[in-house]
């Protein structure tokens, strides 16, 4: 539903012609995209402040610093695309609890007990999982978004956290 000028009737588009206020076209997967995105992000923002306390590895440690620092700003951007089209940040229909990688409540709760080595275990474990949702759910805009730009966006969080997980994984966190 797309609303008239003053005194113009609403009218009804296809969600997949539906043009932001820059011209851009964007659809129904880019705007659950975007709305799921910034729930999950604030998933892997809390699990990485865990770590500047919590952590026993330093370059664990570090890790977890960059991807609380990059993943902030990706937030601000996600919340203005969504501003910019007049679109709400949430949508209460989502089940933020079924997005790939999303960690459940108790598994946080598990992960903020913890320090040292059990941490660092633990906090790869679950970051891990969590990226490769990420890197899913943007595959998902990938292959079906219509908004250019939230494409590139898409591309480059897929990189990054599958950069993120190699990094993890050459950690050596053994016992």
């Amino acid at each position: 539903m797309l609303p008239g000028r003053p005194g113009e009737s609403a009218r009804v588009s296809d969600s997949d012609k539906v043009a932001a206020p820059d011209g851009s076209t964007y659809n129904v997967i880019d705007t659950t995209f975007v709305q799921m995105m910034i729930v999950h992000h604030g998933q892997a923002i809390e699990m990485a402040s865990l770590a500047g306390t919590r952590a026993g590895d330093d370059q664990l440690r570090a890790l977890a610093g960059r991807i609380g620092a990059a993943q902030g700003p990706e937030v601000a951007w996600m919340r203005a695309w969504l501003r910019d089209r007049g679109l709400p940040e949430s949508d209460p229909g989502h089940d933020h609890t079924g997005m790939p990688g999303m960690q459940s409540a108790a598994d946080l709760t598990a992960l903020a007990g913890l320090s040292g080595p059990a941490f660092d275990r633990r906090f790869a474990t679950m970051m891990t999982a969590h990226h490769q949702g990420a890197v899913q759910m943007a595959g998902d805009v990938l292959g079906g978004g219509s908004d250019e730009r939230l494409r590139e966006v898409a591309g480059e969080m897929a990189v990054e956290q599958s950069s993120e997980i190699r990094r993890i994984q050459e950690l050596d966190l053994a016992a």
